[in-house]
């Protein structure tokens, strides 16, 4: 039967040269620039080169790269011979980095001066890893790089190391290969995530789920234009961010802002200042951290609209935020495995404190206990579809079997609808808190909670009393120059909410465990409520402490 082809590589680039911008800005930033006409030059030369090398079509490369010219001509570059882009985190450390090494079964990896090193005692435990591509850009502080004073480490055995200028110059003599004939569903890129389950699996996505995501969100929610100019704090190697900093600008002819460096509000301000992006993507702990930081509004003024996603952002936080800087954020739920959002607030119509309504081209439903159908207003598992789901995960067929049900994906997410299609979270459906044999939501004490002037950050879990009954504990981070009065927050909880769902104790924290994702890492502040109120930590629980806990104030 025949299959009409799809090269995503060619939905991306090419069709920006089809409608005359080959001079337009395809990337910005203090990285480099390109031009729709060099990206699309360079993209077929250095897939031309990765050829050479032996690079084959729907094989895994694994891409450890900070975002930079040289990360997006490389996924474009493997999206057109076909083969398997896997973007990970440059967080990681060279043991994690060699188990996912290991587990994608990946030849070839190509890295960024910064992520050498791990990326070279990655290779040394990833037997399968044959060839070590470094993209050093003039300035990169990489110990082997010329000039850098130190001298360049020896690749590990069995592992040939390239110079990514040298892979792209061979493609050059060896003329611009032409786009793989690939179909809508045939493997594109994998994307690592930790999901509903907690360990590093690749969720496998094809090259049509690329044009699905720019047709609905990007084209239908953000309604992005070829003059935006878009900056994300998420890195490349996050769905959040590739959506935002590669899929969306290119598929519209707009200009993406990159930026190597690690995300800061100061960082933020001078890209602001420097490239004046109209398009703010972020995560409410990055909004929080911009208005803890007094970041300036004017470098706001060029930006027409910013979107929230990673976890729901507070209705407070959007109030402050919209308030002192005068730029909408529009909140929305997306996930690695469905690629991008598929419920958001929408610009102009923003409904603060829920996720939106469900994106054109996306159906959801909530499920009770019971797996049937649950009423308007009532919590339930949150189930979504589209075509830019997942195929699954990678050699993960139990978990795959779990989460990927017929259509349907799982998100592992609680919600409640409201009757005019409104999606509240209550939080992921593991931390729901049962007080008093009564479901609470972590997220709407948080709520509650940031609207205290003394309140600069919050987290809410459960924690069990003497008794054995589970409880509602707040740790506090103080915003600047306040003090937490716990019994006075407690009271303010109480004038909201109901009894039961007020918190039993607060803690005062220095600090909020979190993901690199900005996400509060749930389980890590269970335990530090553990050890402050002397119970015992929860088993198997990851990540290091909080920071310095005081209970009340």
């Amino acid at each position: 039967m025949a299959t009409e082809l799809f090269n995503a590589s060619t939905y991306l680039v090419d069709r920006q040269l089809e409608a005359g911008r080959g001079d337009h800005p395809a990337v910005t930033g203090p990285a480099g620039q390109l031009t729709y006409a060099e990206l699309a030059e360079r993209t077929g030369q250095l897939a031309a080169g990765l050829a050479a090398l032996g690079v084959r079509p729907e094989e895994r490369v694994m891409l450890v790269m900070t975002d930079r010219p040289e990360t997006v001509l490389t996924f474009l570059a493997l999206l057109r011979m076909g083969a398997v882009a896997v973007p990970v985190s440059t967080m990681y450390n060279g043991a994690e980095l060699g188990e996912l090494l290991r587990d994608c079964r990946a030849r070839v990896v190509v890295a960024t001066g910064e992520c050498a090193a791990a990326v070279r005692e990655a290779a040394g435990s990833a037997p399968e890893a044959r060839t070590l591509i470094l993209a050093r850009p003039s300035g990169q502080d990489d110990p082997g790089q010329p000039g850098s004073g130190r001298p360049e480490p020896a690749a590990p055995a069995g592992t040939e190391l390239r110079d990514w200028d040298e892979v792209l110059a061979e493609g050059r003599r060896a003329g611009a290969a032409a786009p793989y004939p690939a179909w809508f569903d045939s493997p594109g890129f994998w994307l690592y995530t930790s999901g509903t389950t907690g360990t590093p699996k690749a969720a496998m996505h094809r090259h049509g789920s690329i044009a699905r995501v720019c047709e609905t969100y990007a084209s239908q929610v953000l309604g992005i234009r070829p003059d935006d100019r878009c900056y994300s704090v998420a890195k490349l190697f996050f769905a959040y961010g590739i959506g935002n900093s590669l899929f969306f600008p290119f598929s519209a002819g707009a200009t993406t802002v990159l930026d190597p460096a690690r995300a800061t509000p100061a960082g933020a301000a001078a890209r602001l200042a420097a490239d004046r992006p109209t398009l703010f993507f972020a995560s409410p702990a990055f909004f929080t951290a911009l208005l803890n930081s007094g970041a300036p509004a004017a470098g706001f003024a060029p930006v027409r609209l910013a979107t929230s996603a990673g976890e729901a952002l507070p209705a407070e936080i959007y109030r402050r935020f919209t308030s002192r800087y005068g730029v909408d954020i529009i909140d929305g739920l997306g996930s690695t495995e469905a690629l991008h959002i598929f419920i958001s607030n929408r610009p102009g119509e923003v409904r603060p404190g829920t996720s939106g309504t469900v994106v054109p081209g996306y159906q959801a439903r909530l499920e009770g206990e019971d797996g049937g159908p649950v009423p308007d207003g009532e919590p339930g598992s949150l189930l979504v579809r589209g075509d830019s789901i997942a195929t699954g995960y990678w050699c993960r067929t139990a978990v795959t079997r779990q989460v990927f049900q017929g259509e349907w994906l799982r998100t592992g997410d609680t919600y409640t609808r409201s009757a005019d299609g409104f999606y509240t979270c209550l939080g992921r459906s593991n931390d729901m808190i049962k007080a008093g044999g009564i479901w609470v939501s972590p997220m709407e004490v948080e709520a509650r909670l940031i609207q205290h002037p003394s309140v600069a950050e919050c987290a809410v879990v459960g924690s069990r009393d003497a008794d054995g009954l589970e409880q509602v504990v707040a740790c506090v981070v103080p915003a600047a120059g306040q003090q937490v009065d716990e019994e006075g927050l407690i009271a303010f909880c109480r004038e909201a909410l109901a009894a039961f769902k007020r918190p039993r104790s607060v803690l005062t924290v220095t600090a909020l465990p979190k993901t690199a994702t900005g996400k509060i890492q749930r389980v890590v502040v269970r335990d530090q409520v553990a050890a402050a109120l002397g119970k015992e930590p929860s088993a198997g629980a990851a990540g290091g402490p909080a920071g310095d806990v005081t209970v009340g104030a």
